[in-house]
């Protein structure tokens, strides 16, 4: 009888210990890391805007508003913003495409780490300071685009290059992370309700805008 009673007990304990273990296992295989969305850093945007300032007074260029777009955050998430100088804050923000390299258009391979250049044919969009003027006709999103002159040797071959900024009817009005932005060929892309909401603001500026692309 006893062995009998001892036969039983060892087979509960080692089915509860194998329960155990498929219950780790189970939660092992269930859980998901949530990848965390980054947020724009505001201090470094007023520091930006700031700096944006001075250039813009020293340059001629509207001193109503300017374009910061900050490519150290993930494409997915809003990094292109309009700074109202007037009243020293954000008024407007979206989501912008970047150049794709190497890799697939319209993906988002790099949505996290783009890469830059000056280079014609890189297919890869350039840091630095950029006059808007010059507005025409688009083959893209709602027809509308605006000629970028590079202004620092990290993008003076910006109209060579045909890099413009333009709306596409692939990026999205809203934010996607984790997901990525499409990427083109190096055009800092907007979506078409983007454009309609941009576009009056430059025709109104009076005089060319400065667009600031940083890392």
């Amino acid at each position: 009888m006893k062995k009998v009673f001892w036969f039983f007990t060892i087979f509960w304990i080692c089915s509860c210990s194998q329960e155990r273990r498929n219950n780790t296992i189970r939660t092992v295989e269930t859980s998901v890391v949530v990848e965390k969305k980054p947020e724009a850093d505001f201090s470094k945007l007023k520091i930006k805007a700031e700096e944006a300032l001075k250039f813009c007074a020293s340059k001629n260029l509207s001193k109503d508003f300017c374009i910061l777009i900050d490519m150290s955050l993930h494409s997915g998430v809003n990094r292109f913003f309009i700074w109202d100088f007037k009243n020293n804050k954000i008024s407007k923000q979206y989501l912008v495409g970047h150049g794709c390299g190497s890799n697939s258009w319209s993906k988002d391979d790099s949505k996290a780490n783009p890469g830059f250049s000056n280079e014609d044919g890189s297919h890869l969009s350039s840091l630095g300071k950029y006059k808007l003027e010059g507005r025409g006709y688009s083959d893209w999103g709602i027809n509308i685009k605006y000629l970028m002159h590079g202004l620092e040797e990290t993008n003076s071959n910006a109209l060579k290059r045909f890099i413009v900024i333009h709306s596409w009817d692939m990026m999205s009005d809203n934010e996607v992370f984790p997901d990525g932005s499409p990427e083109g060929w190096g055009c800092p892309t907007v979506s078409n309700n983007a454009m309609k909401e941009i576009d009056p603001m430059i025709q109104k500026s009076g005089k060319p805008v400065l667009m600031w692309i940083y890392n």
